[in-house]
């Protein structure tokens, strides 16, 4: 079964970076989009970033400009990088692959934003 790691969560200043990167666990085909998310507490969990067909991106707006999703140095990895962290910013990041139309998701990586 594959699974997913994310990876580079922390604490930081507002207008801070952080970057997270995400892996599947083993080496696999298929996969057609790999995807950030977050969830804030009380908050549904809402799309981030997404990384699609050819290396096409789309960014939600929120982030667009300050939020860069590229391919990982290993196959079937994906990183995120985070700029200008802002305080609407935190949440648990969730990293999201789709192999066959199907999803896998990992257990998420917290990042809080101190104001």
């Amino acid at each position: 079964q594959v699974q997913l790691a994310e990876s580079g969560g922390g604490s930081v200043e507002a207008g801070g970076s952080l970057k997270l990167s995400c892996a599947a666990s083993t080496r696999i085909l298929g996969i057609s989009e790999m995807a950030w998310y977050r969830q804030a507490p009380g908050k549904q969990r809402e799309l981030v970033a997404r990384i699609f067909e050819e290396l096409q991106t789309a960014y939600a707006p929120s982030v667009q400009g300050r939020f860069t999703i590229s391919e990982g140095a290993a196959k079937n990895a994906v990183d995120l990088e985070m700029d200008n962290l802002k305080p609407e910013d935190p949440g648990v990041y969730y990293c999201k692959a789709i192999r066959g139309g199907v999803p896998v998701w990992g257990q998420g990586t917290e990042v809080t934003v101190a104001s």
